[in-house]
């Protein structure tokens, strides 16, 4: 690791970690419902499922899956649900049956969901009952032979699940028709489970533990294969980095971001398991209000989410009467945290949002802000323990740190490639292990890493790079803005301009005095030429604005 990292770390942060603490996710799981039986793991809707509730009924799932539907070591079972306790419980059984969990979208349309039920080769899946008929239309067309079903309600007690599951499907009208006969019911999967013998495979950490699809807003979604190993790692890096604010046994971790989403899996579901946390499962994070009534209830240590969230809890008033002592660690992730936000959420909550980088194919963890910065510095912070990362330029030279490039990664949670696709495994990953992000970075004085931008979504105006992430910078620091995204448009002269697409926070904001506003912060060729106004901007389901959306709608506005 080089030295200008290692001198800027946090002396209670290791410059390595051991990727083989435990010999698999099996083993660390193992390990710690033993240690933490009786302590909650998981909390939803007012219910708290304990380490040894855990530990028997993931126990069942997996005799389940090995004895009633006969599936072997190395299976693919999908999991595509919401944060609800049925997702640890089916996400373990997986695993401690040797097989390998597709972690699936449940908002995915049809097509998308037949594409990567087809393309990982998934024999189960377990699915919550609300998306059961976007299943129906594609089932048969996959290779899917068993269909486990599950409702919203059903891991809380009778009286409790019986009223939200009449409420879900019968007042709010969440559960669309659907039939898909031969499917079965996870209650009683863990029913017949319970007496059925669970024999545990021999796992080695070269093992697939997920198969996590990446790549849905940029093409063809891509099984990234994640071994055990790799998520070890990651998670050991994870609290090399995060561990010193955080205490084994005692810390309650707010889970908004989806756990079928990497970022949760490893930092929320995984680390908090291994150091014996408490997982406050939000199963819907846009019901804002609901969100922090949820968060009302528990003394929270510590939150991830991505910066949309956060934005949307310092700017709602209930947010701010929270009690915010016992919290000592934020983090953002999935997309660039604006200093507005960043600056507002420590004003409120007296705690620094730190942000993480990563990418799915890193299991995701690649760079955190150390934990002893008092301040927003832009940076995306450090690379985690025993994480090295160079720049590139086009041509695949390695740059020298005071110029700007592609980043790429190199460590023990690098994927072993992607499912079935050798070309774009290859495309990804160099023989020496190097692992291209699409992400352009420069690094400071001091050695942190700044991202400059995704390498797509960048503008070229009269020849000079424009990066979005600066505008949208710029542009939310004016009070009246809520939210915003920055895309290019196609120009006769300058080849693109900057086109800025707003939600307002203040209806009186106008276009001239937000132009006015971006003249004081952006030179002459970064400053937008055109500003649109609306209602809210498209987002993939954990709150991560989609430029291509944008782009497109312009596209095909030229082309009508």
């Amino acid at each position: 690791m080089d030295k200008v990292w290692l001198s800027r770390y946090p002396k209670d942060v290791p410059a390595e970690i051991n990727p083989d603490e435990y010999t698999s996710l099996v083993d660390m799981f193992e390990k710690s419902v033993h240690k933490y039986a009786d302590q909650p793991a998981f909390i939803n809707m007012g219910s708290v499922m304990t380490f040894r509730k855990l530990e028997e009924r993931s126990r069942a799932f997996a005799a389940y899956l090995q004895n009633e539907l006969k599936l072997k070591k190395g299976d693919r079972v999908a999991l595509m649900m919401p944060n609800l306790l049925q997702y640890p419980i089916a996400l373990f059984g997986v695993l401690r049956a040797g097989m390998v969990a597709v972690n699936v979208n449940p908002l995915y349309t049809p097509r998308e969901l037949e594409h990567q039920l087809n393309d990982s080769g998934a024999a189960a899946i377990v699915i919550v009952s609300n998306f059961a008929s976007t299943l129906e239309e594609v089932v048969d067309n996959t290779p899917v032979k068993h269909v486990i079903l599950t409702n919203l309600g059903e891991q809380l007690p009778r009286a409790k699940g019986t009223i939200v599951n009449f409420v879900v499907k019968y007042v709010k009208k969440m559960v669309p028709k659907y039939d898909l006969p031969h499917a079965t019911s996870m209650r009683n999967a863990l029913r017949k489970g319970r007496r059925m013998q669970y024999i545990k495979p021999f796992i080695e950490s070269e093992d697939l533990a997920f198969l996590q699809y990446t790549g849905g807003t940029t093409g063809v979604a891509k099984g990234a294969m994640l071994t055990h190993r790799n998520m070890i790692a990651n998670v050991m890096q994870a609290k090399g980095a995060y561990g010193p604010v955080l205490t084994e046994g005692r810390e309650l971790i707010v889970t908004a971001l989806p756990l079928y989403h990497v970022f949760a899996l490893t930092v929320n579901c995984l680390l908090f398991i291994e150091m014996g946390g408490r997982n406050l499962l939000i199963t819907n994070p846009r019901d804002i209000p609901g969100f922090i009534k949820e968060l009302q209830k528990y003394p929270f240590t510590a939150i991830t989410g991505v910066n949309t969230l956060f934005n949307a809890l310092v700017n709602n008033e209930d947010f701010h009467e929270l009690d915010f002592s016992n919290l000592r660690l934020a983090v953002g992730g999935g997309m660039a945290v604006q200093r507005a936000v960043a600056e507002k959420w420590q004003q409120h909550t007296g705690c620094y949002l730190l942000e993480g980088y990563g990418l799915t194919e890193c299991s995701p963890l690649v760079a955190a802000y150390p934990h002893d910065l008092t301040s927003y510095n832009g940076s995306i912070g450090l690379p985690v323990p025993s994480t090295e990362v160079r720049m590139i330029d086009d041509e695949g030279n390695v740059l020298t740190n005071d110029q700007v490039g592609e980043l790429q990664v190199r460590g023990p949670q690098v994927m072993k490639g992607y499912w079935n696709r050798a070309e774009a495994t290859k495309d990804m990953i160099c023989e020496d292990g190097w692992v291209s992000t699409g992400d352009i970075v420069k690094f400071d004085d001091e050695g942190f890493l700044h991202i400059v931008d995704r390498k797509k979504d960048m503008i070229l105006v009269s020849g000079f790079n424009v990066y979005p992430n600066e505008i949208e910078d710029v542009v939310a620091l004016h009070g009246k803005v809520l939210e915003v995204a920055a895309v290019g448009k196609p120009h006769p002269t300058s080849g693109e301009v900057v086109r800025i697409c707003v939600v307002k926070r203040d209806p009186s904001l106008t276009k001239d005095e937000l132009v006015a506003h971006c003249r004081k912060h952006l030179t002459g060729y970064k400053i937008p030429r055109i500003v649109e106004f609306r209602d809210d901007l498209p987002k993939t389901n954990v709150g991560k604005i989609l430029r291509r959306e944008l782009r497109d709608e312009y596209k095909a506005e030229e082309n009508a």
